[in-house]
């Protein structure tokens, strides 16, 4: 009987230990209180851009995807915020995880992402800005400060919200 107990502890202990692993294996590199790391992309519409750029500004960092359903259901309360907060210092820089440039676009259209700042990069999670930040899992956003400290991770539209109404 106590080998039972025994061998289901062990069973159970390797399980916890696998499921932390897997768990901070997902995590992204960075988090709240962090400096946000220097970005430089080609933009959709052929320009350059860095994160430096938006210096001064609140930032939501935004990886998604047009076949990601909760990233498409999340799009409509950014578009929200965006249109709220813009003129008083918000942007959003998005970088889509895409099968295909023509998805990527269609998707950017239909949900009315009317911001400047869009790139994409590969659907296998493998491009040089997936990789930097970790990112394992789509919708994953940073708001960033004037200062480019990330404020937090992941943040829920309506905490967002909050955050934004409280410093803007």
């Amino acid at each position: 009987m106590n080998q039972t107990y025994l061998r289901n502890g062990l069973i159970a202990l390797a399980f916890l230990v696998i499921t932390f692993g897997v768990w901070k294996y997902r995590q992204p590199s960075f988090r709240g209180g962090d400096k946000a790391p220097e970005i430089d992309v080609e933009l959709m519409d052929g320009q350059r851009a860095k994160l430096s750029d938006l210096k001064g500004k609140y930032v939501l960092l935004q990886f998604w995807g047009s076949w990601c359903g909760p990233c498409r259901r999340e799009n409509p309360y950014l578009i929200q915020l965006y249109n709220k907060y813009h003129d008083k210092g918000f942007e959003i820089f998005s970088i889509g995880i895409e099968p295909s440039r023509d998805s990527w676009l269609s998707a950017m259209k239909n949900d009315g992402m009317i911001w400047r700042y869009h790139t994409m990069e590969s659907i296998n999670f493998d491009g040089p800005l997936a990789k930097k930040f970790n990112i394992k899992s789509i919708p994953t956003t940073f708001l960033i400060n004037p200062e480019g400290v990330i404020m937090g991770v992941s943040l829920s539209p309506d905490y967002l919200e909050k955050m934004l109404s409280e410093k803007l």
